[in-house]
């Protein structure tokens, strides 16, 4: 038997909002768009889908927990850019991020910087 990763699903408020979040900053395409429900296609990766918080909960029978605003999830998106990753950390900013921690070599050896998506959702930017 084998297992393979095929979509990672994020709970969030408002499905527009995630959607053009994250189309606008990575260019990830929308492959379904069922309003509670968007799924967006990565170059090179599994899918991302973004369910809205009450229809994530109907799947799982449990509500989905919210992060406080001093709070983030306890899960991470982390994502290997290109190009100038100061660049990256100002177009995050603009587009709603809150930077949780400046890009710095990790122990591992990327280049890492931490966001707070506006849903709390970790998303790291690395590069090598």
């Amino acid at each position: 038997m084998t297992a393979s990763l095929s979509i990672v699903i994020l709970a969030v408020d408002d499905v527009a909002r995630a959607r053009d979040f994250y189309t606008g900053l990575f260019g990830w395409t929308v492959r379904v768009d069922a309003g509670v429900f968007v799924q967006l296609s990565l170059r090179g990766g599994p899918d991302v889908g973004l369910y809205q918080r009450a229809g994530f909960a109907v799947n799982t029978g449990l509500p989905a927990a919210r992060s406080g605003t001093d709070e983030t999830t306890a899960a991470e998106l982390y994502l290997s850019v290109d190009g100038d990753l100061d660049g990256w950390v100002d177009q995050m900013v603009a587009a709603g991020a809150t930077l949780l921690s400046k890009p710095q070599r990790r122990g591992w050896g990327d280049v890492v910087a931490y966001f707070r998506d506006p849903d709390g959702h970790v998303v790291a930017l690395a590069t090598s």
